[in-house]
């Protein structure tokens, strides 16, 4: 009979029962590396039995132990199916992320809060949020379309930033109503936008990064006060949205 850990982890890898949990999965040794550093809640950690042959896998389970958090072994036939990579490392945690507020959010001048308006793939999220945690960046918007914060490829991606980067789901009109709230001006990110380098950026900004396929909704272009775009070389049609986000990002927090 399974245990209720492993039966916790079979849950999580549905998308409906993460919905209706507040757990999630955290898989791989670097990323639960850093759910011990960060002090995230963690339920238990299920190791493989081939996992614990690894020095830092082996560390990360005698800190677990010292902290009381449940560890289980088990064969490496069942962890692969608990695992959601193609080669898993043999460890895993189930942890409780932190939920953040928009109070949280403390965005000032040349630290823009980032937005993710419908960016689907779970890589490019965890990558986004990962790119702007390392930037400074005060926090991040999750808006309606965008990959699940538990998604394990988010967290994967997102290599730790989770667990210290406020991020913040959020509906459209509430979203909009923030703006106004805390005097914030809007920027979309889009192709045809006017040159960064021609944009005089306010001292309070939230950006926005649109859908990989169909870029920011039209109810996001309305309510940004400017349109901005990366120069690309001709022939370019466009960029990756982490990437395209991490260069924007990264001369905001440089202008003048």
């Amino acid at each position: 009979m399974a245990s209720s850990l492993v039966t916790q982890v079979r849950n999580l890898q549905r998308r409906k029962a993460r919905k209706r949990s507040a757990a999630a999965v955290a898989e791989g040794v670097r990323l639960v590396e850093e759910v011990l550093a960060a002090d995230v809640p963690v339920t238990g950690l299920i190791v493989s039995s081939g996992g614990m042959a690894h020095a830092r896998t082996a560390a990360a389970v005698a800190q677990a132990t010292a902290r009381a958090i449940p560890v289980e072994e088990v064969d490496d036939r069942l962890f692969g199916e608990l695992a959601d990579t193609d080669t898993p490392q043999g460890i895993l945690a189930v942890i409780e992320p932190k939920r953040w507020a928009l109070d949280d959010v403390r965005v000032q001048l040349r630290q823009p809060a980032l937005v993710l308006d419908g960016v689907q793939d779970p890589g490019n999220v965890g990558t986004l949020l990962r790119t702007a945690f390392a930037l400074g960046v005060p926090g991040a918007i999750l808006l309606p379309g965008t990959a699940d914060l538990r998604n394990p490829k988010v967290l994967r991606g997102a290599m730790g930033a989770t667990f210290r980067l406020p991020c913040v789901p959020l509906a459209d009109e509430e979203f909009a109503a923030w703006t106004r709230r805390e005097h914030i001006t809007v920027w979309a990110a889009v192709g045809e936008g006017k040159p960064l380098a021609r944009a005089a950026v306010p001292e309070r900004l939230a950006l926005v990064v649109g859908n990989e396929g169909a870029g920011v909704r039209p109810f996001i272009r309305e309510l940004a006060g400017t349109r901005i775009a990366i120069p690309l070389a001709r022939g370019a049609e466009s960029l990756n949205v982490a990437v395209a986000a991490g260069i924007l990002l990264y001369e905001v927090s440089r202008a003048d």
